[in-house]
Protein backbone atom coordinates (compact mmCIF):
# COMPACT_ATOMS: atom_id res chain seq x y z
CA UNK A 1 0.00 0.00 0.00
CA UNK A 2 1.27 3.46 -0.89
CA UNK A 3 0.21 6.48 1.14
CA UNK A 4 -0.59 9.70 -0.75
CA UNK A 5 -0.46 13.07 1.02
CA UNK A 6 -1.83 16.18 -0.63
CA UNK A 7 -0.39 19.64 0.10
CA UNK A 8 -3.99 20.89 0.10
CA UNK A 9 -5.65 19.43 3.19
CA UNK A 10 -9.31 18.46 2.97
CA UNK A 11 -11.84 16.33 4.81
CA UNK A 12 -10.99 13.37 2.60
CA UNK A 13 -7.70 11.47 2.84
CA UNK A 14 -7.04 8.63 0.39
CA UNK A 15 -4.93 5.51 0.72
CA UNK A 16 -4.43 3.63 -2.53
CA UNK A 17 -4.16 -0.14 -2.65
CA UNK A 18 -1.81 -1.16 -5.44
CA UNK A 19 -1.52 -4.71 -6.68
CA UNK A 20 1.49 -5.66 -8.78
CA UNK A 21 0.38 -8.10 -11.49
CA UNK A 22 3.51 -8.55 -13.56
CA UNK A 23 6.24 -9.15 -10.96
CA UNK A 24 6.54 -10.14 -7.32
CA UNK A 25 7.12 -7.00 -5.30
CA UNK A 26 9.74 -7.45 -2.54
CA UNK A 27 8.69 -6.60 1.00
CA UNK A 28 10.10 -3.15 1.67
CA UNK A 29 9.12 -0.11 3.66
CA UNK A 30 6.19 1.61 1.99
CA UNK A 31 7.04 4.99 0.47
CA UNK A 32 4.96 8.07 1.12
CA UNK A 33 4.15 10.01 -2.05
CA UNK A 34 3.40 13.72 -1.80
CA UNK A 35 1.08 14.76 -4.61
CA UNK A 36 1.32 18.23 -6.21
CA UNK A 37 -1.38 20.88 -6.08
CA UNK A 38 -4.21 20.57 -8.57
CA UNK A 39 -6.33 17.69 -9.82
CA UNK A 40 -4.64 14.27 -9.96
CA UNK A 41 -5.41 11.80 -12.71
CA UNK A 42 -4.52 8.10 -12.89
CA UNK A 43 -1.55 8.97 -15.12
CA UNK A 44 -0.37 11.50 -12.52
CA UNK A 45 -0.53 8.82 -9.85
CA UNK A 46 1.35 6.43 -12.13
CA UNK A 47 4.14 8.97 -12.69
CA UNK A 48 4.63 9.61 -8.97
CA UNK A 49 4.44 5.90 -8.16
CA UNK A 50 7.12 5.16 -10.76
CA UNK A 51 9.35 7.87 -9.31
CA UNK A 52 8.87 6.81 -5.67
CA UNK A 53 9.45 3.12 -6.37
CA UNK A 54 12.43 3.61 -8.71
CA UNK A 55 10.41 2.44 -11.70
CA UNK A 56 9.04 -0.74 -10.14
CA UNK A 57 5.49 0.35 -10.91
CA UNK A 58 6.30 2.27 -14.09
CA UNK A 59 3.71 0.47 -16.22
CA UNK A 60 0.19 1.63 -15.37
CA UNK A 61 -1.22 -1.59 -16.85
CA UNK A 62 0.32 -3.45 -13.89
CA UNK A 63 -1.55 -1.35 -11.33
CA UNK A 64 -4.97 -1.70 -9.77
CA UNK A 65 -6.32 1.33 -7.93
CA UNK A 66 -9.03 1.29 -5.25
CA UNK A 67 -9.56 4.30 -3.03
CA UNK A 68 -10.18 3.96 0.69
CA UNK A 69 -12.16 7.05 1.66
CA UNK A 70 -12.59 8.66 5.06
CA UNK A 71 -14.97 11.53 5.74
CA UNK A 72 -17.37 12.75 8.37
CA UNK A 73 -20.55 11.70 6.56
CA UNK A 74 -19.84 8.05 5.81
CA UNK A 75 -18.01 5.25 7.60
CA UNK A 76 -14.67 3.97 6.31
CA UNK A 77 -15.13 2.33 2.92
CA UNK A 78 -13.37 1.49 -0.34
CA UNK A 79 -14.70 2.76 -3.67
CA UNK A 80 -13.93 0.14 -6.34
CA UNK A 81 -13.82 1.53 -9.87
CA UNK A 82 -14.27 -0.36 -13.13
CA UNK A 83 -10.78 -1.68 -13.97
CA UNK A 84 -9.05 -2.03 -17.34
CA UNK A 85 -8.97 -5.80 -17.80
CA UNK A 86 -7.17 -5.61 -21.14
CA UNK A 87 -4.59 -3.18 -22.54
CA UNK A 88 -7.06 -1.89 -25.15
CA UNK A 89 -10.18 -1.79 -22.97
CA UNK A 90 -11.88 1.60 -22.85
CA UNK A 91 -15.40 0.54 -21.82
CA UNK A 92 -17.00 -2.55 -20.34
CA UNK A 93 -20.35 -4.26 -19.81
CA UNK A 94 -21.40 -5.75 -16.47
CA UNK A 95 -22.49 -9.27 -17.46
CA UNK A 96 -23.35 -10.64 -14.02
CA UNK A 97 -22.74 -10.15 -10.31
CA UNK A 98 -21.53 -13.18 -8.35
CA UNK A 99 -22.03 -11.43 -5.01
CA UNK A 100 -25.02 -9.46 -3.75
CA UNK A 101 -25.22 -6.46 -1.45
CA UNK A 102 -24.54 -7.50 2.13
CA UNK A 103 -22.36 -10.50 1.22
CA UNK A 104 -19.10 -11.07 3.04
CA UNK A 105 -16.09 -10.85 0.72
CA UNK A 106 -12.71 -12.52 0.94
CA UNK A 107 -9.81 -11.24 -1.13
CA UNK A 108 -9.76 -13.19 -4.39
CA UNK A 109 -13.49 -14.06 -4.42
CA UNK A 110 -15.16 -13.80 -7.83
CA UNK A 111 -17.05 -10.52 -7.57
CA UNK A 112 -18.58 -10.09 -11.01
CA UNK A 113 -18.19 -10.87 -14.72
CA UNK A 114 -17.21 -8.03 -17.05
CA UNK A 115 -17.29 -8.12 -20.84
CA UNK A 116 -14.25 -6.35 -22.27
CA UNK A 117 -13.36 -5.69 -25.90
CA UNK A 118 -11.70 -9.13 -25.91
CA UNK A 119 -13.75 -11.54 -23.81
CA UNK A 120 -15.93 -12.02 -20.73
CA UNK A 121 -13.63 -12.01 -17.72
CA UNK A 122 -14.18 -12.61 -14.04
CA UNK A 123 -13.18 -9.76 -11.71
CA UNK A 124 -11.90 -10.80 -8.29
CA UNK A 125 -12.53 -8.97 -5.04
CA UNK A 126 -9.50 -6.69 -4.44
CA UNK A 127 -9.85 -6.72 -0.63
CA UNK A 128 -11.84 -8.39 2.13
CA UNK A 129 -14.90 -6.86 3.74
CA UNK A 130 -18.60 -6.60 2.93
CA UNK A 131 -20.29 -5.56 -0.33
CA UNK A 132 -22.22 -2.48 0.78
CA UNK A 133 -23.37 -1.07 -2.56
CA UNK A 134 -23.49 -2.15 -6.19
CA UNK A 135 -23.22 1.04 -8.24
CA UNK A 136 -23.40 -0.61 -11.68
CA UNK A 137 -26.24 -3.13 -11.95
CA UNK A 138 -26.11 -6.25 -14.08
CA UNK A 139 -26.51 -5.39 -17.76
CA UNK A 140 -24.92 -1.91 -17.56
CA UNK A 141 -23.32 -1.34 -20.96
CA UNK A 142 -20.55 0.86 -22.35
CA UNK A 143 -19.34 1.79 -18.88
CA UNK A 144 -16.10 3.83 -19.07
CA UNK A 145 -13.03 2.71 -17.15
CA UNK A 146 -12.78 4.37 -13.76
CA UNK A 147 -16.50 4.67 -13.12
CA UNK A 148 -17.62 3.54 -9.66
CA UNK A 149 -18.34 -0.20 -9.67
CA UNK A 150 -19.17 -0.91 -6.02
CA UNK A 151 -18.52 0.02 -2.40
CA UNK A 152 -16.79 -2.32 0.07
CA UNK A 153 -16.82 -1.71 3.84
CA UNK A 154 -14.67 -3.45 6.47
CA UNK A 155 -17.49 -3.89 9.03
CA UNK A 156 -20.90 -5.49 8.51
CA UNK A 157 -22.57 -2.82 10.63
CA UNK A 158 -21.53 -0.13 8.13
CA UNK A 159 -23.57 -1.60 5.25
CA UNK A 160 -26.76 0.27 6.18
CA UNK A 161 -25.06 3.65 5.83
CA UNK A 162 -24.91 3.10 2.06
CA UNK A 163 -28.55 2.11 1.52
CA UNK A 164 -29.30 5.45 -0.17
CA UNK A 165 -25.79 6.09 -1.42
CA UNK A 166 -25.64 7.92 -4.77
CA UNK A 167 -22.35 8.15 -6.65
CA UNK A 168 -21.04 11.60 -7.52
CA UNK A 169 -17.89 13.33 -8.69
CA UNK A 170 -16.92 13.74 -5.05
CA UNK A 171 -16.54 9.98 -4.65
CA UNK A 172 -14.96 9.46 -8.05
CA UNK A 173 -18.02 8.37 -10.02
CA UNK A 174 -20.93 9.53 -12.07
CA UNK A 175 -24.61 8.70 -11.39
CA UNK A 176 -24.92 5.21 -9.97
CA UNK A 177 -27.85 3.72 -11.84
CA UNK A 178 -27.49 4.66 -15.51
CA UNK A 179 -29.59 2.83 -18.04
CA UNK A 180 -27.79 0.98 -20.84
CA UNK A 181 -27.36 3.16 -23.88
CA UNK A 182 -29.32 2.26 -27.01
CA UNK A 183 -28.65 3.46 -30.49
CA UNK A 184 -31.53 5.07 -32.30
CA UNK A 185 -32.42 3.73 -35.71
CA UNK A 186 -31.17 5.79 -38.65
CA UNK A 187 -33.99 7.88 -40.18
CA UNK A 188 -35.24 6.80 -43.59
CA UNK A 189 -34.46 9.02 -46.54
CA UNK A 190 -37.42 10.94 -47.96
CA UNK A 191 -37.47 8.76 -51.08
CA UNK A 192 -37.72 5.63 -48.93
CA UNK A 193 -40.52 6.82 -46.63
CA UNK A 194 -43.44 4.35 -46.59
CA UNK A 195 -46.78 5.57 -47.90
CA UNK A 196 -48.64 3.92 -45.03
CA UNK A 197 -48.25 5.26 -41.49
CA UNK A 198 -45.28 4.04 -39.49
CA UNK A 199 -46.47 1.52 -36.88
CA UNK A 200 -46.66 2.62 -33.26
CA UNK A 201 -44.60 0.79 -30.63
CA UNK A 202 -47.72 -1.21 -29.66
CA UNK A 203 -48.39 -2.35 -33.20
CA UNK A 204 -44.69 -3.08 -33.76
CA UNK A 205 -44.68 -5.23 -30.65
CA UNK A 206 -47.74 -7.09 -31.92
CA UNK A 207 -46.09 -7.72 -35.27
CA UNK A 208 -42.95 -8.85 -33.48
CA UNK A 209 -44.96 -11.21 -31.31
CA UNK A 210 -46.61 -12.72 -34.38
CA UNK A 211 -43.17 -13.48 -35.85
CA UNK A 212 -41.80 -15.22 -32.78
CA UNK A 213 -38.44 -16.93 -33.30
CA UNK A 214 -38.21 -20.70 -33.20
CA UNK A 215 -37.15 -21.90 -29.72
CA UNK A 216 -33.50 -22.90 -29.42
CA UNK A 217 -32.69 -26.60 -29.24
CA UNK A 218 -30.53 -28.11 -26.48
CA UNK A 219 -29.08 -26.27 -23.51
CA UNK A 220 -29.46 -22.52 -23.69
CA UNK A 221 -26.39 -20.41 -22.85
CA UNK A 222 -27.32 -17.96 -20.09
CA UNK A 223 -25.79 -16.40 -17.00
CA UNK A 224 -26.84 -17.87 -13.62
CA UNK A 225 -28.64 -14.68 -12.67
CA UNK A 226 -30.48 -14.63 -16.03
CA UNK A 227 -31.74 -18.17 -15.33
CA UNK A 228 -32.90 -17.17 -11.86
CA UNK A 229 -34.65 -14.05 -13.18
CA UNK A 230 -36.34 -16.01 -15.97
CA UNK A 231 -37.63 -18.58 -13.49
CA UNK A 232 -39.05 -15.85 -11.27
CA UNK A 233 -40.82 -14.18 -14.22
CA UNK A 234 -41.98 -17.43 -15.79
CA UNK A 235 -40.14 -16.74 -19.04
CA UNK A 236 -38.79 -19.52 -21.24
CA UNK A 237 -35.11 -18.90 -21.96
CA UNK A 238 -35.27 -20.86 -25.21
CA UNK A 239 -37.28 -18.10 -26.92
CA UNK A 240 -34.99 -15.24 -25.87
CA UNK A 241 -32.11 -14.14 -28.10
CA UNK A 242 -29.12 -13.23 -25.97
CA UNK A 243 -26.99 -10.14 -26.48
CA UNK A 244 -23.88 -11.63 -24.88
CA UNK A 245 -20.95 -13.26 -26.71
CA UNK A 246 -22.05 -16.33 -28.64
CA UNK A 247 -25.70 -15.42 -28.04
CA UNK A 248 -25.38 -15.84 -24.28
CA UNK A 249 -28.50 -14.59 -22.51
CA UNK A 250 -27.88 -11.84 -19.97
CA UNK A 251 -30.11 -10.66 -17.14
CA UNK A 252 -30.83 -7.49 -19.12
CA UNK A 253 -32.28 -9.61 -21.95
CA UNK A 254 -34.66 -11.34 -19.53
CA UNK A 255 -35.72 -8.04 -17.97
CA UNK A 256 -36.80 -6.72 -21.37
CA UNK A 257 -38.81 -9.83 -22.26
CA UNK A 258 -42.59 -9.82 -21.60
CA UNK A 259 -43.87 -12.99 -19.91
CA UNK A 260 -44.09 -15.91 -22.37
CA UNK A 261 -43.42 -13.54 -25.26
CA UNK A 262 -40.13 -14.00 -27.11
CA UNK A 263 -38.12 -10.82 -27.48
CA UNK A 264 -34.60 -10.12 -28.59
CA UNK A 265 -31.99 -7.80 -27.14
CA UNK A 266 -29.27 -8.75 -29.59
CA UNK A 267 -31.62 -8.81 -32.62
CA UNK A 268 -34.32 -6.16 -32.82
CA UNK A 269 -36.82 -6.59 -35.65
CA UNK A 270 -38.27 -3.35 -36.93
CA UNK A 271 -41.73 -3.50 -38.51
CA UNK A 272 -41.72 -0.85 -41.23
CA UNK A 273 -44.10 -0.98 -44.18
CA UNK A 274 -42.28 -1.53 -47.45
CA UNK A 275 -39.03 -2.61 -45.78
CA UNK A 276 -37.74 -5.78 -44.16
CA UNK A 277 -34.70 -5.24 -41.96
CA UNK A 278 -33.02 -6.76 -38.94
CA UNK A 279 -30.84 -4.61 -36.67
CA UNK A 280 -28.14 -6.72 -35.01
CA UNK A 281 -26.59 -5.25 -31.88
CA UNK A 282 -22.80 -5.47 -31.75
CA UNK A 283 -21.10 -7.26 -28.87
CA UNK A 284 -18.11 -5.60 -27.21
CA UNK A 285 -15.72 -7.90 -29.06
CA UNK A 286 -17.29 -7.06 -32.42
CA UNK A 287 -17.13 -3.35 -31.66
CA UNK A 288 -13.45 -3.71 -30.84
CA UNK A 289 -12.81 -5.73 -34.00
CA UNK A 290 -14.59 -3.13 -36.15
CA UNK A 291 -12.61 -0.30 -34.55
CA UNK A 292 -9.31 -2.14 -34.92
CA UNK A 293 -9.94 -2.91 -38.59
CA UNK A 294 -10.99 0.68 -39.35
CA UNK A 295 -8.00 2.16 -37.54
CA UNK A 296 -5.64 -0.21 -39.34
CA UNK A 297 -6.92 0.58 -42.84
CA UNK A 298 -6.96 4.32 -42.13
CA UNK A 299 -3.58 4.66 -40.42
CA UNK A 300 -1.44 1.93 -42.03
CA UNK A 301 -0.33 2.24 -45.69
CA UNK A 302 -0.99 -1.33 -46.82
CA UNK A 303 0.51 -2.89 -49.91
CA UNK A 304 0.17 -6.49 -51.07
CA UNK A 305 2.47 -9.12 -52.56
CA UNK A 306 1.10 -12.38 -53.98
CA UNK A 307 2.69 -15.67 -54.95
CA UNK A 308 1.75 -19.18 -56.07
CA UNK A 309 3.39 -21.95 -54.05
CA UNK A 310 3.52 -25.59 -55.15
CA UNK A 311 3.00 -28.05 -52.32
CA UNK A 312 3.87 -31.46 -53.81
CA UNK A 313 7.08 -31.91 -51.79
CA UNK A 314 5.66 -30.71 -48.50
CA UNK A 315 2.53 -32.85 -48.83
CA UNK A 316 4.71 -35.92 -49.34
CA UNK A 317 6.79 -34.92 -46.32
CA UNK A 318 3.61 -34.41 -44.27
CA UNK A 319 2.37 -37.91 -45.11
CA UNK A 320 5.73 -39.41 -44.14
CA UNK A 321 5.80 -37.57 -40.80
CA UNK A 322 2.25 -38.65 -39.93
CA UNK A 323 3.30 -42.29 -40.35
CA UNK A 324 5.52 -41.87 -37.29
CA UNK A 325 2.66 -40.69 -35.10
CA UNK A 326 1.36 -43.17 -32.49
CA UNK A 327 -1.29 -45.57 -33.75
CA UNK A 328 -4.80 -44.45 -32.96
CA UNK A 329 -4.02 -40.75 -33.37
CA UNK A 330 -7.34 -39.04 -34.01
CA UNK A 331 -8.00 -37.38 -37.33
CA UNK A 332 -7.39 -33.66 -36.87
CA UNK A 333 -4.45 -34.25 -34.54
CA UNK A 334 -2.20 -35.25 -37.39
CA UNK A 335 0.36 -32.77 -38.71
CA UNK A 336 -1.44 -30.47 -41.17
CA UNK A 337 -0.50 -28.09 -43.95
CA UNK A 338 -1.34 -25.17 -41.64
CA UNK A 339 1.34 -26.35 -39.20
CA UNK A 340 3.96 -26.24 -41.95
CA UNK A 341 2.78 -22.77 -43.00
CA UNK A 342 3.15 -21.46 -39.44
CA UNK A 343 6.61 -23.00 -39.08
CA UNK A 344 7.79 -21.71 -42.47
CA UNK A 345 6.50 -18.22 -41.62
CA UNK A 346 8.40 -18.23 -38.33
CA UNK A 347 11.64 -19.34 -40.01
CA UNK A 348 11.23 -16.70 -42.74
CA UNK A 349 10.76 -14.03 -40.06
CA UNK A 350 14.08 -14.98 -38.46
CA UNK A 351 15.75 -14.50 -41.84
CA UNK A 352 13.98 -11.21 -42.66
CA UNK A 353 13.60 -9.45 -39.26
CA UNK A 354 11.87 -6.41 -40.78
CA UNK A 355 8.75 -8.52 -41.33
CA UNK A 356 8.72 -9.29 -37.61
CA UNK A 357 8.77 -5.66 -36.50
CA UNK A 358 6.53 -3.04 -34.89
CA UNK A 359 5.97 0.53 -36.05
CA UNK A 360 6.28 2.65 -32.88
CA UNK A 361 5.62 6.15 -34.33
CA UNK A 362 9.16 7.47 -33.81
CA UNK A 363 11.11 4.24 -34.26
CA UNK A 364 10.84 0.66 -35.54
CA UNK A 365 11.14 -2.19 -33.05
CA UNK A 366 12.54 -5.47 -34.37
CA UNK A 367 11.38 -8.44 -32.31
CA UNK A 368 13.79 -11.27 -31.58
CA UNK A 369 11.01 -13.74 -30.80
CA UNK A 370 8.51 -14.76 -33.47
CA UNK A 371 5.06 -14.78 -31.85
CA UNK A 372 2.42 -15.54 -34.47
CA UNK A 373 -1.20 -14.37 -34.22
CA UNK A 374 -3.46 -17.16 -35.52
CA UNK A 375 -6.67 -15.57 -36.81
CA UNK A 376 -9.76 -17.66 -35.98
CA UNK A 377 -13.53 -17.26 -36.14
CA UNK A 378 -15.70 -17.59 -33.03
CA UNK A 379 -19.18 -19.06 -32.70
CA UNK A 380 -20.84 -15.61 -32.75
CA UNK A 381 -19.05 -14.55 -35.94
CA UNK A 382 -16.37 -12.48 -34.25
CA UNK A 383 -12.67 -12.84 -34.98
CA UNK A 384 -9.99 -13.59 -32.40
CA UNK A 385 -6.25 -13.87 -32.91
CA UNK A 386 -4.64 -15.87 -30.08
CA UNK A 387 -0.86 -15.84 -30.14
CA UNK A 388 1.37 -18.86 -30.68
CA UNK A 389 4.42 -17.67 -28.77
CA UNK A 390 7.99 -18.58 -29.79
CA UNK A 391 6.84 -20.28 -32.99
CA UNK A 392 10.41 -20.21 -34.32
CA UNK A 393 11.53 -22.49 -31.48
CA UNK A 394 8.72 -25.04 -31.68
CA UNK A 395 8.42 -28.22 -33.68
CA UNK A 396 5.51 -29.23 -35.89
CA UNK A 397 3.90 -31.41 -33.21
CA UNK A 398 3.92 -28.60 -30.63
CA UNK A 399 2.52 -26.13 -33.18
CA UNK A 400 -0.21 -28.62 -34.13
CA UNK A 401 -1.24 -29.17 -30.50
CA UNK A 402 -1.46 -25.45 -29.76
CA UNK A 403 -3.45 -24.60 -32.89
CA UNK A 404 -5.94 -27.41 -32.24
CA UNK A 405 -6.40 -26.17 -28.68
CA UNK A 406 -6.92 -22.61 -29.96
CA UNK A 407 -9.60 -23.76 -32.43
CA UNK A 408 -11.48 -25.60 -29.70
CA UNK A 409 -11.42 -22.58 -27.40
CA UNK A 410 -12.39 -20.20 -30.21
CA UNK A 411 -15.80 -21.87 -30.31
CA UNK A 412 -16.38 -20.53 -26.80
CA UNK A 413 -14.51 -17.25 -27.28
CA UNK A 414 -12.59 -18.09 -24.10
CA UNK A 415 -9.33 -16.18 -24.50
CA UNK A 416 -7.79 -13.80 -22.00
CA UNK A 417 -6.14 -10.55 -23.18
CA UNK A 418 -2.73 -12.03 -22.37
CA UNK A 419 -3.39 -14.77 -24.93
CA UNK A 420 -4.42 -12.43 -27.75
CA UNK A 421 -1.92 -9.59 -27.27
CA UNK A 422 1.76 -9.48 -28.18
CA UNK A 423 1.79 -11.13 -31.61
CA UNK A 424 4.60 -10.02 -33.93
CA UNK A 425 3.30 -11.55 -37.20
CA UNK A 426 -0.18 -12.74 -38.24
CA UNK A 427 -1.56 -15.58 -40.38
CA UNK A 428 -5.10 -15.97 -41.73
CA UNK A 429 -5.61 -19.47 -43.11
CA UNK A 430 -8.67 -20.29 -45.24
CA UNK A 431 -7.51 -23.66 -46.49
CA UNK A 432 -10.72 -25.18 -45.12
CA UNK A 433 -12.88 -23.15 -47.53
CA UNK A 434 -12.73 -24.68 -51.01
CA UNK A 435 -14.28 -21.62 -52.64
CA UNK A 436 -11.57 -19.22 -51.39
CA UNK A 437 -8.53 -19.23 -53.66
CA UNK A 438 -6.97 -15.94 -52.63
CA UNK A 439 -7.68 -12.95 -50.41
CA UNK A 440 -5.86 -10.18 -48.56
CA UNK A 441 -5.82 -9.57 -44.81
CA UNK A 442 -5.80 -6.42 -42.67
CA UNK A 443 -2.66 -5.79 -40.62
CA UNK A 444 -3.06 -6.01 -36.83
CA UNK A 445 -1.34 -2.96 -35.26
CA UNK A 446 1.46 -2.57 -34.30
CA UNK A 447 2.47 -5.54 -36.47
CA UNK A 448 3.86 -4.96 -39.94
CA UNK A 449 2.81 -8.06 -41.89
CA UNK A 450 -0.20 -10.35 -42.23
CA UNK A 451 -0.11 -13.48 -44.40
CA UNK A 452 -3.33 -14.65 -46.10
CA UNK A 453 -3.42 -18.27 -47.32
CA UNK A 454 -6.09 -19.66 -49.63
CA UNK A 455 -7.39 -23.16 -50.33
CA UNK A 456 -5.03 -25.65 -52.07
CA UNK A 457 -6.08 -26.64 -55.59
CA UNK A 458 -4.76 -28.90 -58.31
CA UNK A 459 -3.31 -27.24 -61.42
CA UNK A 460 -1.70 -28.28 -64.67
CA UNK A 461 1.86 -26.99 -64.94
CA UNK A 462 4.50 -27.46 -67.68
CA UNK A 463 6.80 -30.46 -67.19
CA UNK A 464 9.50 -30.36 -69.81
CA UNK A 465 9.13 -28.97 -73.30
CA UNK A 466 5.95 -30.80 -74.31
CA UNK A 467 4.58 -32.48 -71.20
CA UNK A 468 2.34 -31.33 -68.35
CA UNK A 469 1.77 -32.63 -64.85
CA UNK A 470 -0.74 -32.04 -62.05
CA UNK A 471 0.51 -30.05 -59.06
CA UNK A 472 -1.20 -28.96 -55.83
CA UNK A 473 -0.72 -25.24 -55.26
CA UNK A 474 -1.94 -22.40 -53.07
CA UNK A 475 -2.17 -18.65 -53.50
CA UNK A 476 -0.72 -16.55 -50.69
CA UNK A 477 -0.89 -12.78 -50.21
CA UNK A 478 1.38 -10.87 -47.85
CA UNK A 479 -0.03 -7.57 -46.53
CA UNK A 480 2.80 -5.21 -45.53
CA UNK A 481 3.09 -1.87 -43.74
CA UNK A 482 5.06 0.30 -46.17
CA UNK A 483 6.43 2.39 -43.30
CA UNK A 484 8.33 -0.65 -42.01
CA UNK A 485 8.67 -3.17 -44.83
CA UNK A 486 9.77 -1.83 -48.20
CA UNK A 487 8.58 -3.59 -51.33
CA UNK A 488 11.90 -5.33 -51.97
CA UNK A 489 12.10 -6.51 -48.35
CA UNK A 490 8.57 -7.91 -48.52
CA UNK A 491 9.49 -9.72 -51.73
CA UNK A 492 12.55 -11.24 -50.03
CA UNK A 493 10.40 -12.56 -47.17
CA UNK A 494 7.93 -14.07 -49.64
CA UNK A 495 10.77 -15.74 -51.56
CA UNK A 496 12.13 -17.32 -48.36
CA UNK A 497 8.65 -18.50 -47.41
CA UNK A 498 8.05 -19.99 -50.87
CA UNK A 499 11.42 -21.78 -50.87
CA UNK A 500 10.78 -23.23 -47.40
CA UNK A 501 7.46 -24.74 -48.47
CA UNK A 502 8.58 -25.95 -51.90
CA UNK A 503 11.84 -27.35 -50.45
CA UNK A 504 10.68 -28.27 -46.93
CA UNK A 505 13.90 -30.02 -45.88
CA UNK A 506 15.60 -26.61 -45.95
CA UNK A 507 13.67 -25.80 -42.75
CA UNK A 508 15.95 -28.26 -40.99
CA UNK A 509 19.05 -26.19 -41.75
Amino acid sequence: MLKFLSPKTSSTVRFWNITRLAVNCPTTSLPTIVMPNGPASTSTFSWHIARATNGLFANRRSLHFSSRIYNADLPQHSAISLPALSPTMQKGTIVSWKKKEGDKLAEGDLLCEIETDKAIMGYETPEEGYLAKIALPEGSKDVPIGKLLCIIVPEKGDIGAFANFVASEGNQAQAAHTQPKTRAAEPLRASRLPKSPIPTPDSAASAHQAASPKPQQGRVAATPYARKLAAEKGITLAVIAGSGPGGRILAADVSKAPKDVPTTAGTAKVAVAGASVVDVQLSESKKAMAQEASDSKISIPHYYLSSVIHLDEILRMKDQINKFLPKGTKEGNEISLQDFIVKASAVACTRIPAANSFFMDTFIRQNNNVDISIVLNTADGSVVHPVLFDAHLKGLAAINNEINAMKARAEEGAFSPQETEGGTFAISYMGEYASVHNFSAIIIPPQSCHLAVGHPEKRLIPDGDKEYRVSTAINVTLSCDHRVVDGAVGAQWLKHFKDLLEKPYSMLL
